[in-house]
């Protein structure tokens, strides 16, 4: 599949979803930000998932107390 295929957002979502759980947040947000750079790339700005890995990254956002950045990526929607 490769390292750019959507099904890898998929996965590093999940895996960041994990850590996130646990307030890992250091090691959630890396994964978090290639998996939206995955689905912006692979499927487009607009696409469903790819709006939906955009959220899950401004949640992470907002459970660091950065809602400044989360409220940006939020209205790129």
């Amino acid at each position: 599949m490769g390292l750019t295929h959507p099904r890898l957002a998929s996965v590093l979502t999940n895996l960041a979803e994990l850590y996130q759980q646990q307030s890992k947040y250091s090691r959630a947000e890396p994964l978090l930000k290639r998996a939206l750079a995955i689905s912006e790339k692979a499927l487009g700005p607009q696409h469903p998932n790819t709006q939906q890995a955009r959220q899950n990254y401004a949640a992470l956002l907002r459970a660091m107390s950065r809602n400044e950045e989360a409220k940006h990526l939020e209205e790129e929607q």
